[in-house]
């Protein structure tokens, strides 16, 4: 069954260890090579570089559930995206443009300037998402991919700029009718 908005709020805040086994989850129906779980619990516990959020919802019946999820790396000015996905059936509701557009915001805030990411070459959806947010296709890794030796296209987003992603979250607020921009969870990570 595929869940709606109309009556759910999104929440975007760090991943925390209880997120971990819905995080798998997500994972797994939307990857062909997934993390494992010890990743991801490796990545909140032991990796200082790694900045992870989750997308929340709060279902009408009052639940709260992590329906998406991303990690990024960070160096220095530079974030490397890792890994990012929302359940499929919570796809195209607008949930990945705001985790993708708050957590843009938050590394921003912490000094990167720019960020990077490997997608599929037959993943269009994922390549027009990011492109819609200034990401440019910059090199190819060949045979990347280890299940079917598909190529990665690297992308790029040379220039992060803020005030481009506040406007594109109210914009879609406004489309979408979620939270306003500014009101992410920091959460206590």
């Amino acid at each position: 069954m595929k869940e709606t908005l109309s009556s759910a709020r999104v929440n975007i805040r760090p991943m925390e260890l209880r997120d971990v086994p819905r995080v798998r989850e997500i994972d797994l129906a939307s990857f062909s090579l997934p993390w494992p779980e010890r990743s991801f619990r490796f990545e909140i516990t032991e990796n200082p570089a790694s900045r992870l959020w989750v997308a929340e919802v709060q279902t009408p019946d009052g639940q709260h559930v992590v329906v998406g999820m991303i990690v990024m790396w960070q160096v220095l000015d530079e974030a490397h995206i890792g890994t990012f996905a929302i359940h499929p059936a919570y796809r195209r509701q607008g949930i990945g443009c705001r985790l993708l557009a708050e957590s843009l915001l938050e590394v921003y805030e912490m000094g990167v300037c720019q960020c990077y990411l490997e997608v599929r070459r037959s993943n269009l959806a994922a390549q027009n998402l990011y492109k819609k947010f200034g990401f440019k296709i910059t090199s190819v890794r060949n045979g990347y991919y280890r299940d079917n030796g598909e190529d990665a296209l690297i992308m790029t987003l040379e220039n992060i700029n803020p005030q481009k992603l506040r406007a594109f979250l109210q914009e879609d607020d406004e489309e979408k009718g979620t939270i306003s921009s500014g009101e992410i969870d920091h959460g206590s990570t």
